[in-house]
């Protein structure tokens, strides 16, 4: 059977001493990702396991894996993953602040042959964060443990208060791991909708046949963006144009449809 695109494990984290191992860390601890151009506001990390060669602990790299000084010093981290049968090559606390945004991209790294599968599990997992894998939300909770196949096309959008973070766990692939994604948990959610000005807008074209309307008869695809982010600046609503062309590509058919109406 062929690796899905996501799948919850049915595997069990011990979420309070992880929270305790979390709580642990200093905030001069966590360090600006280094793909800067990837993001806006907060996205940071600490690196708990990475490459002896990374250019810094929470880049990439090649070399034998090399434990960092917050996983020596406190041993709750190996504890509350003791029932992972894993061989982790690289383990990263990673940080969206409030109004934080991942832009779409890919981690072609992770499609080569033989490449390392990426496991998250959300510590802090607030409602209104939108982490968008092919044009589908994921529904992650805290203590919960994801396989995401990274090499799609991904974002995420935190539109909530609070901070979102994820321990994150590349591992290299083995018989107790792949048998553990294709099982997945039968009692998962589906994919849900998305929060934030966007979703609201949708829902606005999907209640006002006049809204639709409106856009209907735009052919040119720079002007239909502008009348659209137009629109919902008029209804109070402001998304970005990245976040619009990303929208429509995750879901190209059902706008059609809608806007064709």
């Amino acid at each position: 059977m062929s690796r899905p695109a996501f799948s919850r494990l049915p595997v069990t984290v011990d979420l309070p001493l992880l929270l305790q191992a979390l709580a642990a860390i200093g905030e001069g601890d966590w360090h600006g990702h280094f793909n800067s151009a990837y993001y806006t506001g907060d996205w940071s990390g600490v690196a708990l396991i990475s490459a002896a060669d990374a250019l810094t602990e929470l880049a990439p790299g090649r070399d034998e894996p090399r434990l960092r000084e917050p996983w020596r010093r406190d041993v709750r981290w190996q504890q509350g993953l003791r029932d992972l049968r894993l061989e982790i090559i690289c383990a990263r606390l990673l940080r969206l602040g409030p109004g934080g945004r991942i832009h779409e991209h890919r981690d072609y790294d992770l499609g080569e042959p033989d490449a390392d599968l990426r496991l998250h599990i959300p510590l802090f997992s607030p409602p209104h964060v939108d982490f968008m894998l092919d044009g589908q939300r994921m529904p992650m909770t805290a203590g919960e443990c994801w396989y995401l196949d990274l090499a799609r096309p991904h974002r995420v959008d935190n539109h909530d208060t609070r901070e979102r973070i994820h321990l994150v766990l590349d591992c290299r692939p083995g018989a107790w791991l792949e048998q553990a994604i294709i099982d997945g948990v039968a009692t998962t959610p589906s994919p849900g909708f998305c929060h934030g000005a966007f979703a609201q807008f949708k829902a606005l074209l999907a209640s006002d046949p006049q809204l639709c309307k409106s856009l209907r008869g735009v052919q040119d695809h720079e002007a239909f963006i502008a009348r659209t982010l137009e629109l919902a600046t008029e209804r109070g609503l402001a998304f970005t144009r990245e976040e619009l062309r990303a929208a429509m590509r995750d879901g190209r058919r059902q706008w059609t449809e809608q806007w064709s109406a």
